[in-house]
């Protein structure tokens, strides 16, 4: 069995277990059908259950891709932190002659990971941490998506560089940065998953932002949860990504109770319910004030779950102070079913959901199926073309990404960007200019086209370039 513990909170579910499924096993899925026969796959109606080669293809991907990152996750890890402490130490000492110089005149400085001027390598890429001044005003139609996108950005930054930026740079006020735990990981005590929460103080006015981390480039937990297409179907919701759902407080055995009764105080959080909690009570104390939910990648998966569980749960007072949820670059999370509910309960409750998509990004053009039986995305998409021009669509363009007909664009796409790295600073100003680190991962493009797109640098000049004045409004 996939899983041992009980789905009766589910209808329907198909849980995958990477660790259960043997070499001969992932042979099987390819050329034989019955999988709902295998150990490693559990599934609530056999009959239903889809047993197309497409299909089956892309269990396939998911379980291999979970297994090899199993397999490699404590020296992916190091070699994680290895690359970071790198990136660091070049950034207080600089390299070559300089870093020659520098240890000639008293020595080299170590960087500390936990002060607050070590990067992650997401922050290493683009260093900025505020906002342009002179591109964002207070208006609601850019200010609030520009600063979703940055504090989506911070997120994966430690708690003294959030609290020093939070509070010297933004001016606002640091409520906390939280780690989270996944019950279904079995990593216990173990945080997985990470949210940071401010409060913007502006005038009589005050929103909290949540900003759920994204996925992590070395953190293989991280991207078992993007990589498992695991999925519950949830009674008058629909089916909803299972990794997403575990990495947000999926509950074993219980599902999404609206309470928890009890919590062993000895180990993390689960993400809903200790954001829910400071967000119900900074609500209550201040009637003015609102929120909202935001994320990158993965982070915003989670971001636009977590209004669906408010949804589940009838959270009236939270949905009526929700201004919005912004997402960038953010994958798949649930069926047809599940945008239909998602929309009707966001014009009911008039929440403002944009999700924005950068050119030729490969996250949010995955997992792709044909037959609309499986993840799809729903609302507005806010596309971005290279040139940071922004359409309204229902869906993305070219929304398989591994369609042979998009092979020739999104390379020559990336040679565009390449080129751009150079020039942009001359065409929007210093704030945008882009260093060696950003300019040598926008070269991986060539390799891997839509990957370097992924990336915060070009989602933060989006928000920040585009025109989103025109087409900004609540479905």
């Amino acid at each position: 069995m996939a899983s041992d513990c009980n789905k009766g909170f589910a209808d329907s579910y198909m849980l995958l277990n990477a660790e259960d499924a043997s070499f001969f096993d992932l042979l099987r899925i390819l050329f034989y059908p019955n999988l709902p026969k295998r150990k490693f796959v559990e599934t609530h109606a056999e009959d239903s259950f889809d047993e197309s080669f497409g299909h089956r293809w892309l269990i396939f991907i998911s379980i291999l891709a979970q297994k090899l990152l199993l397999l490699v996750a404590k020296p992916l890890a190091f070699f994680g932190n290895c690359v970071e402490l790198l990136m660091n130490f070049v950034a207080f000492n600089g390299c070559g002659l300089r870093l020659v110089l520098n240890f000639l005149k008293g020595g080299w400085v170590l960087p500390n990971p936990k002060s607050a001027k070590y990067l992650s390598c997401i922050g290493n890429l683009d260093v900025r941490v505020k906002l342009d001044s002179d591109a964002v005003k207070r208006e609601d139609y850019k200010y609030y998506p520009a600063l979703s996108m940055l504090a989506s950005k911070a997120s994966y930054e430690n708690v003294a560089f959030l609290k020093t930026t939070v509070e010297d740079h933004w001016k606002m006020e640091f409520v906390g940065f939280y780690n989270c735990q996944n019950e279904y990981q079995g990593n216990k005590g173990k945080a997985t998953t990470q949210v940071l929460i401010v409060l913007d103080k502006h005038e009589d006015r005050h929103t909290y932002v949540v900003a759920f981390r994204g996925t992590e480039p070395f953190d293989a937990d991280a991207w078992c949860s993007d990589l498992d297409i695991s999925w519950y179907g949830i009674p008058g919701v629909g089916r909803m990504h299972g990794g997403f759902m575990k990495a947000l407080g999926l509950q074993k055995n219980v599902g999404w109770p609206k309470e928890i009764d009890h919590r062993d105080e000895n180990l993390p959080p689960s993400a809903y319910y200790v954001i829910r909690d400071i967000i119900r009570k900074g609500l209550s104390e201040n009637e003015n004030a609102k929120f909202i939910v935001t994320g990158h990648s993965l982070g915003g998966a989670l971001a636009i779950l977590f209004g669906t569980i408010l949804c589940l749960h009838d959270e009236t007072l939270l949905l009526e102070r929700l201004e919005g949820i912004y997402t960038f670059g953010q994958p798949r999370v649930g069926d047809e079913a599940y945008t239909d509910y998602m929309r009707q309960k966001l014009k009911e409750h008039s929440v403002r959901y944009c999700r924005f998509v950068y050119c030729n990004d490969i996250v949010p053009r995955l997992p792709y199926d044909d037959k609309g039986m499986m993840f799809k995305h729903f609302g507005t998409c806010l596309f971005f073309n290279r040139r940071y021009e922004l359409e309204v669509l229902d869906e993305e363009p070219n929304k398989n990404y591994f369609s042979l007909w998009c092979v020739i664009p999104m390379i020559f796409n990336a040679i565009l960007e390449i080129i751009r790295s150079f020039r942009i600073v001359y065409q929007s100003g210093p704030y945008y200019r882009e260093g060696w680190l950003l300019f040598s991962f926008r070269t991986i493009g060539l390799i891997i086209p839509g990957l370097p797109a992924h990336g915060p640098q070009d989602y933060i000049n989006s928000t920040l370039l585009g025109s989103i004045e025109k087409h900004f409004k609540v479905e």
